[in-house]
């Protein structure tokens, strides 16, 4: 054998195959009109997230008749027959195999995502009870959440949740003292539901003024309505293009809180109440 040292050929670099490289985005789509603005902003988000390169799975709740109502029928056995309890029976449905078809396909879904879009007008100032409903039903305790996997220690840490809402009135009213209400207010039980399932925040995207005359109000002439549409359509496809960059919504996690669960004393780095973004 020669005294040279005989170097050993580099192993070739392996390509990473499509599966690891693919960045996934979920659609949760929630408005009864496909005909509607909603419905335009679903298909925008869709082809700005294909244009970057992800795939993307719309979760379309009323076209797929999901069912929003929490209720004893959807499981079967039962852990408890006689007193029904929604923690209890997701909890012994999600250890024993059992929870709903549907349910089931909503958690893969979610489970692929690297980034959830939820898509909504705001009714009576909060989200349609149909969405309300989906998150009754789909964050299944157990299977996704627990006493100690939740908030930042939740089951989607690491993954990103942006909620994308039309609502009926102009910008001005939802700002605080608004008569739409403040709108950093009436987005901060989904936002913070969000957040306990471990989920980084987003600021929201808001297309303000979406209404249609016939139902009786009218803030803009047909052509400036059409325009500023168009533009928001526009803006909900550059926000999503920096869905990996931009800074999330700040809320307290467990090293805030006392063992009662309050703020610690001193706590001067915890962010605005409600998630207010100002």
């Amino acid at each position: 054998m020669s005294g040279k040292y005989r170097r050993t050929p580099p192993r070739p670099l392996r390509r990473p195959d499509k599966q690891e490289l693919a960045v996934n985005t979920l659609i949760v789509h929630c408005h009864p009109e496909a005909r509607s603005f909603n419905a335009a902003l679903r298909d925008t988000a869709a082809q700005a997230m294909r244009d970057l390169g992800h795939d993307v799975e719309v979760s379309d709740l009323y076209a797929e008749g999901f069912d929003p109502v929490e209720a004893p029928r959807h499981y079967r056995p039962r852990a408890n027959a006689e007193v029904f309890s929604a923690l209890v029976e997701q909890r012994h449905a999600s250890t024993h195999g059992t929870l709903p078809d549907d349910i089931r396909r909503e958690i893969a879904r979610l489970e692929k995502a690297d980034l959830v879009v939820l898509q909504f007008p705001l009714w009576w100032h909060a989200p349609p009870a149909m969405l309300k409903g989906w998150f009754d039903r789909v964050f299944v305790n157990g299977a996704l959440y627990s006493g100690s996997r939740r908030y930042d220690r939740g089951h989607f840490r690491g993954r990103r949740a942006i909620c994308s809402v039309t609502t009926g009135a102009p910008a001005a009213t939802f700002g605080p003292g608004g008569r739409g209400g403040d709108i950093d207010l009436l987005l901060w039980p989904l936002h913070y539901s969000l957040h306990y399932m471990g989920y980084a925040v987003l600021e929201p995207v808001l297309a303000h003024g979406v209404q249609d005359a016939r139902g009786g109000y009218r803030y803009q002439e047909d052509a400036a309505l059409a325009a500023s549409l168009s533009a928001h359509r526009a803006h909900l496809a550059r926000r999503l293009a920096n869905w990996r960059t931009d800074t999330p919504l700040r809320f307290p996690g467990w090293e805030d809180w006392d063992e009662h669960g309050m703020l610690k004393p001193g706590r001067t780095d915890v962010p605005a109440p409600y998630g207010r973004r100002s």
